[in-house]
């Protein structure tokens, strides 16, 4: 089985599995992001291993796992777990002698924040409706965003493929052009826009455009930022858990990025 095949079927299986968690939510949902979440902070920690620091995978494992458990049982301040986790990741580092304890630490942090609290707002997204007749509306909006996420990700990369001509971020990801950047958004926004008239009707238009423009522009972005971060440490997929589609971190690196984006604008300015 060759690997385009060994995506495709991937794909097929995994795809209805991810929407249906995403409809139900609740507990399953939670531990689908809790698994995303801790599987990416995993592969964060082995890429920075190739750089030579030491990702305290223990307690920053802990910590995201709080941060993504709170998001939905809201058992504590969230000042309070990232205060508790670094005193214990600071002491934890008195009794370690492996390379640098400020890259430790720092590589450490960044992991937390980049992989755990970004992740957390996954589930505050799905969570935004709990306790109302509409519950189901967050289960919709996790499912608009994985759609748009996939819509983008496809326009990008074969209309780049057959209109790129201008690099986007050669040192990052030289196969990238702006042209497919550029129909990457167009196209989240139309996708977000199709989708409020189906699934999305207790959004505004303005509502839907604006989160296409932030899913459109945040999703491209995260998938940079995980490119940059994985060519600094010199590897090709954050791991080969998935056949065929490389890291669990390779595949939600748009979603864990955009997702706070998402959250801030449904929770603050609509």
């Amino acid at each position: 089985m060759n690997n385009r095949t060994t995506r495709i079927l991937v794909a097929v299986l995994s795809i209805p599995f991810l929407l249906g968690l995403s409809y139900w939510g609740e507990i399953p949902f939670l531990v689908l992001v809790l698994a995303i979440g801790l599987f990416s902070f995993k592969e964060f920690s082995d890429m920075s291993n190739n750089k030579g620091e030491s990702v305290n995978l223990v307690f920053g494992s802990l910590t995201v796992a709080a941060l993504i458990l709170n998001a939905y049982f809201r058992f504590s301040d969230l000042q309070l777990i990232v205060l508790l986790s670094m005193i214990l990741i600071l002491i934890h580092e008195l009794f370690r002698d492996k390379g640098s304890a400020l890259r430790n630490v720092g590589s450490t942090l960044l992991g937390i924040i980049y992989i755990g609290l970004f992740s957390s707002t996954i589930v505050s997204i799905r969570e935004y409706f709990a306790g109302t007749l509409q519950y189901s509306n967050g289960g919709l909006l996790i499912i608009s965003i994985f759609i748009t996420l996939w819509v983008t990700d496809s326009a990008a990369y074969f209309l780049g493929s057959a209109f790129g001509k201008n690099k986007l971020f050669p040192r990052v990801s030289p196969n990238k052009s702006w042209e497919g950047a550029i129909a990457g958004f167009v196209f989240a926004i139309v996708t977000i826009i199709v989708l409020k008239f189906f699934i999305l009707q207790f959004l505004t238009l303005v509502d839907a455009i604006v989160l296409g423009i932030i899913i459109g522009l945040f999703g491209q972005i995260g998938d940079l930022v995980e490119s940059l971060l994985k060519r600094d440490t010199g590897v090709k997929d954050s791991s080969n858990i998935i056949p065929g589609h490389g890291g669990i971190l390779d595949r939600f690196d748009s979603l864990i990025f955009s997702s706070p984006f998402v959250y801030i604008y449904i929770a603050y300015i609509i």
